[in-house]
């Protein structure tokens, strides 16, 4: 019997240890992460090299998840995916032009991931958007096909997508604030995607402190994703409105972690910035390169209409409180820095976040 019985507790542990990562109990900050395993980490590949049948099944997953009812019943959701969207405008201010840009979208495309595979069963890593392979020509990009892709373009004055599996998505939320039904909308600028191009990201790949990279990063790269498709995805509040925002910000992340694994000894803990941001006031960067014109309505671009015509009301609304800054007792962002999800998974610090194979995060790059 004692055999039998050291066999069993033999094999019960063995199976605890190859359980996938999501399954994993999950740590609160300053608990010891679960390790990140050789055999569980997930590889995270551009969509232009998946199969078909990779792509269909990350977006049926999607489409499962804007089918979900609402679990958090955060301000103007319905479904999961709303979930997320009304999120990420309550953490507007303290998510941009701050030092946790990148470890907070770090951390939420990583949620999104979670929430795939929990709510619909999805089994892929996350993919993500190579845009430099179709920098100055998003309109003609695979991720804009019909069927293996998020759709295409706006059509007609609404902007509406016509086509794609999120055609028909009635949207809850935005632009910015508003709490108003819409359809998933584009205005694809391919001068503005120019910003993509491989001579931006190698210029912040090259840059030697986290403070310049961050807003090298913040700047070209994330500006071209999201002025590029223009339209929801160019509001920084309302953004992840736009199936699109996902792999944008994975684009974005693996830029980071390809950035940290050339001196991980250094950037792997190397941290800073400010606090709160304010998407009223000048970017701490370049915001966008000096040799191409920003898009119309983006954040500290020309407004359509003239100087000063109003674009987006990034006035946080009375019902919407004012994000509270946590972990940091001065102005400036450290590892203890508390990234905030508002339920769609815990709360992280970004020292748990750094490391990509560090623990609750167990994924790496195609690159």
């Amino acid at each position: 019997m004692a055999p039998l019985i050291s066999l069993l507790v033999s094999l019960l542990a063995a199976s605890a240890a190859a359980l996938p990562q999501d399954l994993v109990e999950r740590h609160g900050p300053g608990h010891q992460a679960p390790k990140c395993r050789p055999h569980q980490v997930r590889h995270r590949k551009s969509w232009h090299t998946l199969t078909n049948i990779e792509k269909k099944a990350y977006l049926d997953a999607e489409v499962c998840l804007m089918s979900k009812p609402s679990t958090l019943y955060l301000r103007g959701a319905r479904t999961i995916f709303d979930d997320f969207q009304s999120a990420h405008a309550s953490l507007t201010e303290i998510v941009h032009y701050a030092g946790q840009f990148l470890p907070f979208h770090r951390l939420f495309v990583w949620e999104h991931e979670q929430a795939l595979r929990r709510e619909c069963g999805y089994t892929g890593a996350h993919p993500y958007w190579n845009e430099t392979q179709d920098a100055g020509a998003f309109t003609t990009s695979i991720l804009l096909d019909p069927v293996y892709g998020f759709g295409g373009n706006g059509v007609g004055a609404s902007r509406c997508i016509a086509d794609g599996p999120f055609a028909n998505y009635t949207n809850a939320l935005g632009p910015g604030y508003a709490i108003n039904d819409h359809c998933i909308d584009r205005t694809i600028q391919d001068f503005v995607s120019w910003a993509a191009h491989k001579q931006y990201m190698d210029r912040c790949l090259a840059k030697s402190t986290w403070l310049d990279f961050w807003v090298c990063v913040e700047g070209a790269p994330h500006t071209a994703g999201h002025g590029g498709i223009g339209s929801q995805m160019s509001n920084p509040v309302s953004s992840p409105g736009d199936p699109l925002f996902y792999l944008h910000h994975a684009y974005l992340d693996m830029l980071w972690a390809k950035w940290q694994a050339q001196n991980p000894s250094v950037r792997l803990t190397e941290m800073g910035g400010k606090n709160l941001g304010d998407l009223a006031t000048e970017f701490p960067g370049e915001l966008f390169p000096a040799d191409i014109p920003p898009p119309p309505g983006f954040p500290g671009a020309p407004a359509p209409g003239g100087p000063g015509a109003p674009v987006f009301n990034l006035t946080r609304p009375w019902d919407v409180p004012a994000p509270v800054i946590m972990g940091d007792p001065g102005n400036t962002t450290t590892l203890n820095h508390v990234l905030q999800l508002l339920g769609l998974g815990p709360d992280r610090t970004i020292a748990q976040v750094m490391n990509t194979k560090g623990g609750y995060l167990c994924y790496d790059y195609d690159q």
